[in-house]
């Protein structure tokens, strides 16, 4: 039996230990509180008609609302101790957990191009795949490896809905890949992003992550590590740092999910609201990269899906996390237990990293769509298993979309 594991990359950033210096002092709030994964519109947290008070950090004077101010007060959150390193403060009573606690403070400037680049390269823990049971006899015989192909670049041009998402948890820094998806309430103007619940928050046993940022088209000429030394932040973000404001995962992965195996793993997915770092910008993502997936909730039964692609940035050897690969193939069967949805998996080659990346197959409408993203893989690579996307995902899907519906 082959070990297993969530492909989160949960790289302990060679930059992040005994750091010293301190982050740039310019911090805006980001911070949202989620709704739970079976809400189905907004909540009556949505503090966006509520009056806001004026806060100075570093000479910027920042808007926040009254009470997303006292929310952060309610969880022990000061924001000038937070961005001057109170974030990586990980004892339990603050490690926030419940479905309704995200908040995710912007720190200006954090994410570096030296601390986006220098991600470690260390493996996840791992779990034995005899962890995997409850085969209902829709677990198709473990396909043959395929060898993860660099993707084109300019990745703008070759896939300008993909990207690299960043944030911290317990053991330092920590990566992963997500999708632009479009988004219904604001058509053409999408600010939502999808990629996996581990990715997210820790399950179980943790809570959220903190300082979730995406960046689209991550290091987009594809340059290696080595070339990437010293490189101005816009060669490696060229499309600017969105941090997260919302996300939302399942309450199955929340209750179930865990660093090793397949608990949780049919339900790891999460959507995610972003806003720019620097502030208010007349464009959307959206429009920013010109390119959002559509998310097909109805895709038909696995035998007769003739393709999908998964895109990532697999970040553990033999890659080191710099640029986007994909692998295509036809998609079989996963069964972990006798009650959960079965999951998507094809071959492939890539590591961790690559996980919350979009799997991408034909919509009802011959177009490209999202059709699930990688959840877990075994250690020794060879092929990546994916959540159907049924009803639990819709659900938070659309809650997302309701809460920053007209915004």
């Amino acid at each position: 039996m082959r070990p297993i594991r969530p492909l989160l990359a949960a790289r302990r950033s060679r930059s992040v230990r005994g750091r010293t210096s301190p982050v740039a002092a310019a911090v805006a709030l980001g911070a949202v509180l989620a709704l739970t994964a079976t809400a189905c519109g907004p909540s009556e947290d949505d503090a966006s008609d509520k009056p806001t008070a004026s806060a100075t950090a570093g000479g910027d004077s920042i808007q926040i609302p009254d009470d997303l101010k006292d929310k952060l007060k309610d969880h022990g959150i000061d924001l000038d101790q937070w961005k001057n390193g109170e974030w990586k403060n990980w004892d339990k009573d603050k490690w926030l957990r419940e479905a309704q606690d995200f908040v995710n403070p912007i720190i200006d400037g954090l994410w570096d191009s030296d601390r986006m680049r220098d991600a470690d390269k260390n493996p996840d823990n791992e779990v034995d795949d005899s962890d995997i049971s409850g085969d209902q006899g829709v677990t198709d015989p473990e396909p043959k490896p395929v060898q993860a192909a660099a993707a084109a670049s300019p990745y703008h041009g070759s896939a300008p809905y993909a990207g690299k998402l960043f944030f911290d948890g317990p053991e330092g820094s920590l990566v992963c890949s997500a999708t632009v998806v479009a988004d219904p309430a604001n058509p053409g103007k999408s600010d939502m992003i999808w990629t996996a619940g581990h990715c997210v928050h820790a399950g179980k046993k943790g809570g959220w992550y903190r300082n979730i940022a995406f960046v689209p088209s991550y290091n987009d000429s594809g340059k290696s590590a080595a070339e990437l030394q010293g490189a101005p932040k816009e060669e490696v973000a060229p499309y600017g740092v969105w941090w997260g404001d919302w996300a939302q995962t399942s309450d199955q992965w929340i209750e179930q999910g865990g660093p090793t195996g397949g608990a949780g793993a049919p339900y790891d997915f999460a959507v995610i609201h972003v806003t720019p770092e620097k502030g208010s910008t007349a464009k959307s993502l959206e429009e920013t990269v010109g390119s959002a997936l559509p998310v097909n909730f109805n895709a038909p039964a696995v035998p007769k899906v003739a393709q999908l692609t998964a895109k990532g940035y697999p970040a553990a050897p033999p890659y080191d996390g710099q640029k986007l690969y994909q692998c295509a193939d036809k998609p079989g069967r996963l069964s972990l237990t006798k009650t959960d949805p079965t999951m998507y998996r094809i071959g492939c080659t890539m590591t961790g990293g690559s996980s919350g990346g979009g799997w991408v197959g034909q919509g009802s409408d011959g177009k490209p769509a999202l059709v699930s993203n990688t959840s877990i893989g075994p250690v020794t690579a060879g092929w990546l298993a994916g959540p159907r996307l049924g009803k639990e995902a819709k659900g938070i899907y659309d809650s997302v979309s309701k809460k920053f519906a007209g915004r």
